[in-house]
């Protein structure tokens, strides 16, 4: 039985983006519903905008199957777990000038929005732990992905003396309790990713104690040829970017470049942006575009709501778990 938030959207959400919300809503319900398996692709900031407290319960009620996130909404759900009461909000950020940005810089507060992330109590407070696993793991001869070091911090109780949220509220903890495959695409770019290429350039740790890129691809190929047997994988978007256009991309390498022609297609696709659809932008394409390039049938229930994703995924999740 749906609870509050589902009924007002049932009875409020009838046009427009709205509309688009509830359709999305109900398609990855169906799917789900059909025994469908769901890929969650997370951009932008979800993370430091607190999804966790709706994600993590997605994940625990089984409606997340496979993540792919950016390295930064990866260790930002972590960042937030351990140093909360740390973060500062700037609610007039659009009327900062340059030298107040430089002066949150020099307290050690980068921005998101409206939001600063501590960098002593988050980045650095992470930072001695994961160094900790990285060299450990060079030292055995291991490697592992990205977010295996994180869920190695996180299921040996290391950080839980540093938590100032609700451990239910961070859906990385959700993640790591369930072993949920991750993706981590460009994870280089993220502040972890950027620390440890420090330690390579400095030689104290080989780029290849970290696997790469192309070995989650490598991964994801075998997951998804595994995984997509009717009724198939769904594909949830929030934001454009390389979280999305990275794993969406396995299923024309499978048939294409892999010559795998009996390969599936994604069976479900919504994507949440508030990019404008123009010409050029990836981000901004419509759906449908993508059946051009391999990834969605003719027949794929479709779905794009234009707005922000903040306020959309929230209300989507809501529904699917009944609140």
């Amino acid at each position: 039985m749906k609870g509050p938030i589902s009924n007002f959207i049932k009875e409020h959400f009838k046009h427009f983006n709205s509309a688009a919300l509830v359709d999305a809503a109900q398609g990855y319900e169906d799917h789900l519903a059909l025994g469908g398996k769901m890929m969650v692709t997370l951009a932008g900031a979800m993370s430091t905008a607190e999804l966790g407290k709706s994600l993590a319960e997605m994940i625990r009620q089984g409606k997340v199957d496979i993540i792919s996130c950016t390295g930064a909404n990866l260790e930002e759900d972590l960042m937030n777990l351990v140093a909360h009461s740390h973060y500062k909000r700037v609610p007039e950020y659009r009327d900062l000038t340059p030298q107040q940005e430089r002066e949150l810089l020099d307290q050690g507060l980068n921005r998101v929005t409206d939001t600063c992330i501590p960098e002593e109590e988050a980045f650095r407070r992470l930072q001695d732990h994961i160094h900790d696993k990285w060299k450990r793991a060079e030292q055995n001869g291991e490697r592992f992905f990205p977010h295996e070091f994180m869920y190695q911090m996180l299921l040996n109780g290391e950080l839980e003396q540093y938590y100032e949220i609700p451990p239910e509220n961070s859906w990385m903890i959700a993640a790591a309790e369930k072993n949920l495959p991750i993706v981590v695409p460009g994870w280089e770019d993220s502040t972890m990713g950027n620390i440890f290429a420090s330690y390579c350039i400095k030689k104290e740790l080989k780029p290849s104690t970290v696997k790469s890129g192309i070995e989650y691809m490598m991964w994801l190929a075998d997951w998804y040829t595994e995984n997509s047997q009717s009724p198939g994988i769904g594909f949830f978007q929030i934001g454009g970017g390389i979280a999305g256009d990275f794993p969406i991309c396995v299923v024309p390498m499978l048939y294409q470049d892999l010559e795998k022609e009996d390969t599936p297609f994604w069976s479900y696709f919504c994507q949440i942006s508030d990019s404008t659809t123009s010409y050029g932008s990836y981000s901004g394409a419509v759906p449908n575009e993508k059946i051009t390039w391999g990834k969605l049938d003719a027949d794929t229930p479709k779905f794009i709501v234009e707005s922000d994703a903040t306020i959309v995924a929230p209300l989507i999740f809501a529904w699917l778990l009944d609140w």
